[in-house]
């Protein structure tokens, strides 16, 4: 793990909010010279800190209106089984996020499709020719609530 002092969080929480910031702009904010500023990001590219950089899309703008939550149960719990799960659940671009879970259930799905005639494709072209579950519970996200796409930095 990468040791953060003040100026590294404050130079994460900006570049969070504002990934296109030019690094004179981030190198004021933060109190440095641009110099300095540009080799602690460096620093925390290289270290895995920052992961990487994109454009946040609005998935109902792209005609991704419906968000599926797939509770599923592995028939076996073993790390050969999460493993093969995980590389065969990797192929769906559908699949944005995939969770190991501690309870009754073992993985949790977030899923985003058209509409309800296109999840149901991709749940009997793809999900239903996944090896190894048991049982999956299926739940239709109505509207987000809380949505945020930054970390409680600073």
């Amino acid at each position: 793990m990468h040791s953060l002092d003040t100026k590294d969080i404050r130079i994460l929480a900006i570049l969070q909010k504002e990934g296109r910031i030019p690094m004179t702009e981030l190198a004021e904010r933060v109190g440095l010279s641009t110099t300095p500023c540009a080799r602690r990001v460096a620093q925390m590219e290289k270290s895995g800190v920052i992961s990487g950089y994109g454009a946040r899309i609005n998935a109902a703008q792209v005609g991704l209106t419906l968000t599926v939550f797939v509770f599923v149960e592995l028939a076996e719990q073993s790390t050969r089984a999460v493993e093969d799960f995980t590389r065969q659940i990797s192929a769906f671009d559908e699949v944005i996020e995939c969770h190991l879970m501690s309870g009754s259930r073992d993985i949790l799905l977030r899923i985003v499709a058209r509409d309800l005639t296109a999840y149901d494709r991709f749940l009997e072209r793809h999900m239903m020719q996944v090896s190894g579950i048991r049982s999956m519970t299926t739940s239709f996200a109505l509207r987000p609530l809380v949505q945020r796409d930054t970390l409680p930095l600073a």
